[in-house]
């Protein structure tokens, strides 16, 4: 195998997030529920034999040292692999959006790579290796939506009712360390449980950072009143700055303010690459 082409790497909605704790590392104790949807980057993976790792961007240029890049390095470092890769990005998914593409270009990477320098590592192994680049990694290499508790690392899937979201980001982006670092975030909700939210997941919870966020970053209220001058119910997903709102049935779009980026995205019952990691799936 010398190459794989046209990888999804699909974003998350985070339907609640809650803030339950602060270890004393100072990483934040979260307890969410992420969906997969339909809006990707797409990626392309070419076998190079030199040990170089390189990247060519079809869309808006990276940083040097994007997720994908770190997470090429990272397996390559993990196995002592002689093997390169020269590494495609369509960037479609908005970035400081609280969608996690980054993190969901970091997971496809590993497990591109795991098969195209035939490394056959499992999931666990490839999970260890994604906390370490990003919170969001294990959720997808994990590969279905699920309940995310600790950090990140603790992922276990959920069964949702298919979905449409209308997602709406505006021309404001937001720096997770900044929302977070905040001294006015709320960081003791209490723990919830499955059940409870099983009850009403689209309903369930609030995101603890959307009035921190809306504080540092007028658009997401912008985004939230538009939302609701179509008549929905918006929240935030993640660090923001994107919101979305459920829909339950058919929608024209109208405009949205302007520079904001608007999209009718459906639930994903899985992601592209499941079962691609060893002894998966």
């Amino acid at each position: 195998m010398k190459a794989i082409y046209d990888v999804a790497a699909p974003a998350k909605l985070n339907l609640f997030l809650h803030v339950t704790g602060r270890r004393s590392d100072g990483y934040h104790l979260l307890q969410s529920v992420f969906m997969l949807i339909d809006w990707c980057d797409t990626l392309h993976f070419e076998l190079r034999g030199d040990g170089c790792v390189s990247r060519t961007d079809l869309g808006a240029p990276l940083p040097g040292d994007d997720l994908a890049v770190r997470a090429a390095h990272a397996l390559q470092g993990y196995a002592a692999s002689p093997l390169g890769v020269h590494i495609i990005l369509d960037k479609r998914i908005p970035a400081q959006a609280g969608m996690g593409g980054g993190s969901s270009d970091a997971a496809c990477t590993l497990l591109a790579l795991n098969r195209l320098w035939r490394l056959n590592y499992d999931l666990p192994t490839l999970a260890r290796l994604g906390l370490q680049l990003g919170a969001d990694v294990p959720f997808f290499l994990a590969g279905r939506s699920a309940w995310v508790e600790g950090i990140g690392e603790k992922v276990t899937p959920v069964n949702l009712p298919a979905a449409h979201m209308l997602v709406v980001k505006p021309a404001q982006g937001l720096e997770t360390r900044r929302l977070f670092a905040d001294p006015g975030l709320k960081r003791d909700t209490r723990t919830a449980i499955i059940s409870g939210f099983a009850a009403d997941p689209f309903g369930f919870g609030r995101n603890d950072l959307q009035g921190v966020a809306e504080r540092l970053c007028p658009g997401v209220t912008q985004a939230l009143d538009w939302l609701a001058s179509q008549g929905l119910r918006g929240r935030m997903t993640g660090s923001g700055s994107a919101v979305f709102a459920q829909l339950l049935r058919p929608y024209e779009a109208e405009q949205p303010p302007e520079g904001f980026e608007l999209r009718v995205c459906r639930s994903l019952e899985a992601h592209p690459l499941l079962g691609w990691a060893a002894g998966d799936g």
